[in-house]
């Protein structure tokens, strides 16, 4: 009874705050003080919530909330927090790695099974192929409904202008192929090239499990003791995750304001919807066929996905997501390699959005592209989003690459960098939900998961 009276304290003094900003908004000027006041009640009576139930999930949640509120009524002081979300990100990185390198030893070595691996592949990348295209023809759709760009008089502000040109100038030439295969362990762990990692550890196992048993085994207990130890790092890490989620949004907020969305809305609104399609017809359709159990694989995403939604990095939910899939019953050599192969390989928000963003920026541009042209895009796009996850700006690099292969003057799609924080915490979780989602296609398809 008494977290049911928390939930109806919050609701009325929510239901006030709301009420006070509409009157504020439509009617007359409500005061500043009151106005503050209603709504840090409503957040403190949240973080007594979440004090109470004693939830991660909740704690991060209403941090990101809380995150909004300091952003938007101390933004000096927000410019600064970004600094726990840096330090969040930093740790999360450290565990990576390690945690990768040792769950696909234990999960290939230990059962010698090098066949069932090359098999998990080739069903992996079958799997990711089909809805990364799927993805790409549903942003293709969503952005010729809207048709957003259209007619949009849209100046480049100048710190777009120098983001852009930074981003740029760091593009170099990317062999997709070569850049899966590691020339040296140590780099691919430092520049965070997580698929390099995979294919080591990969190699590593099946050397492994090519040797004699005496020798394989101190290996193998080694390693099972690193994977224990790295879940448990994790779980102490994600003690900070609140403080990283409320850094992170503050910072957002208070650099970019609520006033980005004013020009860009139709773009943002665009974006939001097509990927809440894309989840009905493709990934509850998914789940439909292989008879998944949706309320035991919502307890299991929903913490890494806020955790990638807040921050807007991949990265950061990764450990989480591996923790709650094993979980959940899905056997370690399957989370171990679908997961993080995913990361490079199945990036459905991502491709979405490009496709999306593309045609966007061609509206802008007063560029009629022919359907035609929009499917030889699509199809350049379904090999240009493939493998370059390690890439800082990578997303942005591929669009602009894009725009200029159809022509259109590349520096016109600067002006998406305007609204970029809030697409690309939208499409970073809609990638994590797609990798949580494929791992355990990948699990059924190969008999290792029943509900």
């Amino acid at each position: 009874m008494k977290i049911k009276l928390h939930y109806f304290l919050i609701l009325i003094f929510a239901t006030l705050a709301i009420l006070l900003g509409v009157i504020n908004f439509y009617a007359f000027a409500v005061n500043d003080y009151l106005l503050a006041v209603s709504r840090w009640i409503v957040w403190l009576l949240m973080m007594y919530l979440a004090f109470r139930r004693k939830s991660l999930t909740t704690w991060i949640v209403v941090a990101m909330l809380l995150g909004c509120e300091i952003g938007f009524s101390f933004p000096k002081i927000a410019l600064h927090l970004d600094v726990l979300s840096g330090i969040f990100l930093r740790l999360i990185k450290t565990i990576i790695a390690p945690l990768i390198f040792s769950t696909l030893v234990v999960g290939i070595a230990a059962h010698s099974n090098l066949k069932q691996v090359g098999r998990m592949g080739l069903k992996a990348i079958l799997y990711f192929e089909v809805v990364t295209t799927l993805a790409l023809f549903i942003g293709l759709a969503a952005i010729n409904i809207s048709k957003a760009g259209e007619g949009a008089q849209i100046e480049i502000a100048a710190s777009q202008e120098q983001r852009a040109e930074k981003l740029l100038s760091q593009r170099e030439t990317h062999n997709v192929i070569l850049d899966i295969f590691p020339e040296n362990i140590a780099k691919a762990i430092a520049d965070g090239q997580v698929l390099q990692v995979v294919v080591f550890s990969i190699l590593f196992a099946s050397g492994l499990a090519l040797v004699n048993e005496e020798k394989r085994k101190p290996m193998l207990q080694f390693t099972e003791s690193l994977s224990e130890v790295m879940f448990k790092f994790t779980n102490i890490v994600m003690y900070f995750a609140p403080f990283a989620v409320c850094g992170a949004l503050a910072f957002s907020i208070a650099s970019f304001g609520f006033e980005i969305l004013k020009n860009l809305i139709m773009l943002v609104a665009t974006l939001y919807a097509a990927l809440i399609v894309f989840i009905l017809v493709v990934f509850v359709p998914v789940g439909l066929i292989i008879k998944l159990n949706f309320k035991k694989f919502i307890d299991a995403v929903t913490e890494p996905v806020t955790i990638a939604f807040s921050t807007a990095t991949s990265e950061s939910a990764l450990p989480k997501a591996m923790e709650n899939l094993e979980a959940m019953g899905i056997p370690r050599k399957v989370v171990s390699f679908v997961l993080p192969t995913g990361y490079s390989f199945n990036l459905d928000g991502s491709t979405l959005y490009l496709s999306l963003a593309s045609v966007f920026v061609a509206q802008m541009a007063g560029v009629d592209l022919s359907l035609g042209q929009q499917i030889e895009m699509v199809i350049i796009l379904m090999l240009t989003s493939k493998g370059v996850a390690g890439v800082r700006g990578a997303t942005f690099l591929i669009l602009v690459a894009t725009v200029d292969r159809m022509g259109i003057d590349p520096h016109k799609a600067f002006v998406v960098l305007g609204v970029d924080a809030l697409m690309d915490m939208a499409r970073t979780g809609i990638n994590v939900l797609g990798n949580c989602l494929a791992t355990v296609v990948v699990a059924k398809w190969e008999g290792e998961y029943q509900d």
